[in-house]
């Protein structure tokens, strides 16, 4: 595929990320929301770069690359940034949550660092949450960031086959069971992704009819 650099283009907006997931899920989301626009990705333009993830704010992290993405391409560009928020520990490990155990470690290697700092720590303090920001940038425009949280908290003990990252020690509100033991339709309803992407339909609707005037 071959962005465009000027003219934006109302018929496909650009999700600035490699992950097919999270495509998928933007793509039913438009779809159910009667949104017809295409959805592009940088797996469709490899040679795209972002900038490193160096705010010190998950917003500020996906304002960045949205910002980047849009100004590259000259497409409407939604990017997010998402991490565990853990109250025992003052909010740690947050913006860090993917490189908590270093660069180079494993999912395994994450939420076991976060259960050995929890030692001792008892469930009702325990308390914890998903968040994720998404940008929506324009080119030249400041992005408009919206949020969803999905609140909780950390589990004594690993459990569950399904998910990635944290999910096999985070325990959702309202539940008796791991992120991890969901499966992905149940996952999907509760998240803290899903919650942000409902928040950004209304946005996408009105910036593509703006543009389509």
């Amino acid at each position: 595929m071959t962005f465009i650099t000027s003219n934006p283009d109302s018929s496909q907006i650009l999700l600035a990320t490699k992950n097919k997931h999270k495509v998928t899920e933007l793509t039913a989301m438009l779809e159910a929301a009667s949104i017809r626009v295409r959805v592009a990705s940088l797996i469709d333009s490899p040679g795209l770069a972002l900038p490193e993830e160096t705010g010190d704010t998950m917003e500020e992290n996906a304002k960045a690359k949205a910002q980047a993405a849009a100004k590259a391409t000259g497409l409407i560009s939604v990017a997010d940034d998402s991490g565990l928020e853990v109250d025992a520990l003052e909010g740690a490990p947050g913006i860090h949550s993917k490189r908590f155990a270093g660069d180079n470690a494993t999912d395994p290697d994450r939420y076991g660092k976060l259960l050995s700092m929890l030692k001792g720590v008892p469930e009702e303090k325990r308390q914890a949450r998903f968040r994720c920001c998404i940008a929506i940038a324009e080119p030249d425009k400041e992005p408009i960031v919206v949020e969803g949280i999905c609140r909780g908290k950390i589990a004594l003990s690993p459990a569950g086959e399904f998910g990635f990252g944290y999910d096999p020690v985070f325990i959702p509100e309202g539940m008796n069971c791991t992120m991890a033991q969901l499966h992905m339709e149940e996952k999907n309803r509760i998240s803290h992704r899903f919650r942000a992407l409902a928040a950004a339909m209304p946005v996408l609707k009105q910036l593509l009819s703006v543009q389509e005037k």
